[in-house]
């Protein structure tokens, strides 16, 4: 059977605050197989990692990423709202976590967060840094919005594109392949063993959205999907071995 790739969702997330160092660096040392990482940019058009288009939420900040210079974001506590042990994490730029990731034996998932605001040559930006540390060979890059799916897959067809989604539409695969992507990446409740076989039909690689209960990962698991992305990597990765031990003895 598939072994199915386990990606640490904004790193290890329910154990750390979300898309920072120690979140990335717990998720390194759980196992888990790969990282998933939240792109927009900054005023002066600087990559940093973060979720909200909005700081509120994950900051002691307030207003949109896009208004701020990397200099005021940098000054940010981004780890107090979830403890106050993490109250010296500032927000990472891409730089900053390619330098640190591309020596991890890991894969990378970067999402462009475009589907809000559709930040200009972000797709451009985000290309160019993980070429620099020679890091295409093993990155999905995913949006929700199909036209930085297009443009990426303009500036380098050989890249790993991937469609995200949460809507169910007829023949999904075939058409997240006519616009640019190698794969599909869906909101748990989409997953069955249709879309699977379409996916498989069309070449295409298939990655499951949130999943943090175990009978979803036993699902995911028994399909043979190609990954999933968890807020729990360390439960994921443990819940995988029983998995494999498992079905070895049938």
């Amino acid at each position: 059977m598939k072994k199915t790739l386990i990606y640490a969702h904004r790193g290890a997330s329910k154990l750390a605050p979300e898309n920072t160092m120690p979140a990335y660096q717990l998720a390194s040392e759980s196992g888990a197989d790969g990282i998933e990482i939240d792109v927009q940019l900054t005023k002066d058009r600087i990559p940093v990692l973060i979720h909200d288009e909005n700081v509120r939420r994950t900051t002691n900040g307030t207003g949109f990423v896009q208004e701020y210079t990397l200099d005021y974001i940098k000054k940010l506590d981004a780890g107090s709202w979830f403890s106050t042990k993490f109250s010296d994490c500032s927000i990472v730029t891409l730089e900053e976590f390619l330098c640190w990731f591309k020596f991890k034996p890991m894969v990378l998932n970067v999402e462009l967060k475009t589907n809000v605001i559709e930040y200009k040559e972000i797709e451009n930006i985000v290309y160019e840094a993980l070429a620099k540390h020679r890091m295409l060979n093993r990155t999905v890059i995913s949006s929700f919005n199909l036209n930085s799916i297009t443009r990426m897959h303009e500036i380098n067809p050989n890249v790993q594109t991937a469609f995200l989604t949460s809507t169910k539409r007829q023949n999904l695969a075939k058409f997240a392949k006519e616009n640019g992507s190698t794969s599909l990446h869906v909101k748990y409740r989409l997953l069955d063993k249709k879309l699977l076989k379409n996916c498989r039909r069309n070449d295409m690689s298939l990655r499951v959205y949130t999943i943090n209960r175990p009978s979803y990962m036993e699902k995911c698991f028994n399909l043979g999907c190609d990954g999933i992305f968890t807020d729990v990597p360390h439960e994921a990765v443990e819940y995988r071995k029983k998995f494999q031990k498992v079905s070895e003895q049938l």
